[in-house]
């Protein structure tokens, strides 16, 4: 996964829930929080309508979170109007929408004053270029504090969009007032980012006054992205859900008698469902909640959970155990993972694999030390060619399995940027029940020339495979429908499903060896499966025997190329040239036309 780095796991094992053996959901209150401070002064409207745009990235990025992760909170806060709308009252500050989870409404009020906003923003909130950056910063602020009031908001940021390089140019108390604000963001987590926007022959200095907000002097990337490049990024429309990097669990990883770290266990690869249905009454569309209580079957009365026991029949006798017996009868063994031996890299067959593997990497957290420990192991194990076998145990609920650890070293880019972890791969072995012996019907075998030619298929064909290429066209359609039915559109937006081949740009790279292929492995008269021959009318098929007899059947012959030729054109010939044979099958048929024509 490119986007996989280790940076950004969260430690959020308390809000785990198991989900079966090995699959695991997050059941996380954690949020994050992203407002949009946008430039509303005059020079924002000018030329390609700078303001309009921005609310398309609002309007987009809004869509794209209600289905990615939608309790994340999104607000929009105006700074240069005429008008203000804030808790502190500030001047040329206005409060769009708040710190909220997006929803359709709000997604339609952004259309709306999208779609007027060049003639109607000045006379509803009016431009102004009096306004302090510090102010807008500062209820910024407000409304992170006021929205994290649980303390369970994640990553907060505030995406600033101007075209103004410099804002407060002569005036040194506003830009010092700015200046501070932005340090005290950064003091309480607050992440500050700028959308440099530009007209045509428009350049924007960062030096001028933004450095300072945005970067200390201990940064040494001080350079901007292009600012196009972000815009088509943040326009982009990604119907997929966000899945938090954190990890299943955190375990001990039991190298010898006395020789511990700690690591923590992640999932790299989950599948992705439908959404599950959420039941609504029918009077205010509001979310049914259910209680689930037990009664006595006598009386009547509610049991309360400690009066549940669980219990095995025996000799007729029912006898019951607490549920702190209960748990203690499935513990096998303490959770973790016990390092038994090592194996060469060579002895892991890829038809071992019986369910996707998990990751380890050090939790330095826990046990001190751990990270050393688990590089040292990483790297001998590389040297080596080694794979490490080891007894998994998840928890104390389950079964233990036997595991292979498959070393992976790290790998960056040109820019350093990390590409792949370093650590293990976990890899469930299979038992021996899992192996099976099958037989099979004897079938033909495919010729070397044939063999040959279908491995030029496959050079013709191969590509760079990326699986984020292709989106899931089933649960894509599913978000188009409900976007739709939100959005009160009359149809949803219109789905290219990426997984169906191009058939004319592979006809294009491989026709020629395609046609050749078939020639050399199916008979002329071959139909593929789920196709029906044409069915066609009796003097239709009496011109096209008439056109196939009329070909130079020895000329065929010669090349050796009569069975591609079907059973009637063959007999017809046959009858053509009185050539006296009984035979039915179209071998025989092909031995006597050779035989009489001396080939």
């Amino acid at each position: 996964m490119a986007d996989f780095g280790f940076a950004h796991f969260g430690d959020d094992e308390e809000n785990e829930e198991e989900d079966g053996e090995f699959g695991y959901q997050f059941s996380s209150n954690q949020k994050d929080g992203l407002i949009f401070l946008i430039d509303a002064s005059k020079e924002m409207f000018e030329g390609d309508g700078l303001f309009q745009q921005c609310l398309k990235v609002v309007k987009s990025t809004m869509q794209n979170k209600i289905i990615s992760s939608e309790k994340d909170l999104i607000g929009t806060v105006f700074y240069g109007t005429v008008k203000k709308d804030n808790t502190n009252d500030f001047n040329n500050v206005f409060v769009y929408q708040t710190l909220e989870q997006p929803g359709a409404q709000r997604i339609l009020d952004l259309e709306d004053l999208e779609r007027d906003c060049s003639k109607t923003f000045g006379e509803q909130y009016g431009h102004s270029a009096t306004y302090s950056l510090g102010h807008a910063l500062w209820t910024c602020s407000e409304m992170f504090s006021k929205a994290d009031g649980t303390k369970t908001m994640g990553s907060k940021r505030i995406l600033v969009f101007t075209n103004n390089d410099e804002p407060h140019s002569g005036n040194t108390k506003l830009k010092t007032l700015a200046e501070t604000k932005a340090l005290d963001l950064s003091n309480n987590g607050i992440d500050l980012e700028l959308m440099h926007l530009q007209l045509p022959g428009q350049t924007f200095d960062i030096n001028k006054f933004y450095k300072k907000l945005l970067y200390s002097d201990d940064d040494e990337i001080t350079e901007l992205p292009d600012p196009s490049e972000r815009m088509e990024e943040l326009l982009q429309r990604v119907r997929a859900k966000d899945h938090k990097k954190r990890a299943l669990r955190r375990i001990h990883f039991n190298l010898g008698e006395g020789l511990n770290l700690s690591v923590g266990v992640y999932n790299l690869v989950r599948s992705c469902p439908k959404p599950t249905a959420i039941r609504l009454t029918k009077r205010d569309n509001a979310e049914l909640k259910s209680h689930t209580k037990s009664y006595l079957e006598d009386t009547g009365e509610v049991l309360m959970p400690q009066d549940l026991k669980k219990a095995q029949t025996y000799c007729g006798r029912k006898i019951c155990f607490e549920n702190d017996e209960v748990a203690e009868m499935k513990k096998i063994e303490e959770p973790g993972i016990y390092l038994m031996g090592f194996k060469p890299r060579a002895s892991l067959k890829k038809y071992y694999h019986v369910k996707p593997a998990q990751f380890i990497y050090p939790d330095e957290n826990k046990l001190a030390g751990s990270t050393t420990l688990f590089t040292a192991l990483l790297k001998k194990c590389l040297d080596r060619d080694v794979t490490p076998i080891a007894k998994y145990i998840p928890s104390r609920n389950l079964p233990p399995r036997f595991v292979t650890l498959l070393p992976q070293d790290e790998e960056v880019d040109e820019h350093k940027v990390q590409i792949t972890p370093p650590g293990f791969h976990v890899i469930f072995l299979p038992f021996a029940d899992d192996f099976r012996k099958l037989t099979y019907d004897e079938t033909p075998r495919a010729t070397k020339e044939q063999i040959a030619k279908a491995k030029e298929i496959i050079k013709k064909m191969t590509f760079k495979f990326n699986s984020e290429n292709f989106e899931n066209p089933v649960l894509q359609n599913h978000w188009r429908n409900i976007e739709a039915l939100a959005l009160q559109r009359d149809e949803p937006e219109e789905l290219v499903d990426l997984t169906i081949p191009p058939t004319e740009e592979l006809i294009k790279k491989a026709g020629k060896v395609l046609d050749e292929f078939k020639d050399m492995v199916f008979p002329a008269d071959y139909t593929p499966a789920g196709q029906k021959r044409k069915a066609t009318g009796t003097s239709t098929a009496k011109k096209v025997k008439t056109e196939e007899v009329d070909l130079d059947i020895k000329a065929e012959a010669e090349a050796g190329r009569l069975g591609k030729l079907t059973v009637a054109v063959l007999k017809e010939y046959i009858k053509k040239a009185k050539i006296p044979t009984n035979a039915t099958r179209k071998n025989d048929l092909i031995d006597a036309i050779n035989k009489h024509l001396d080939v």
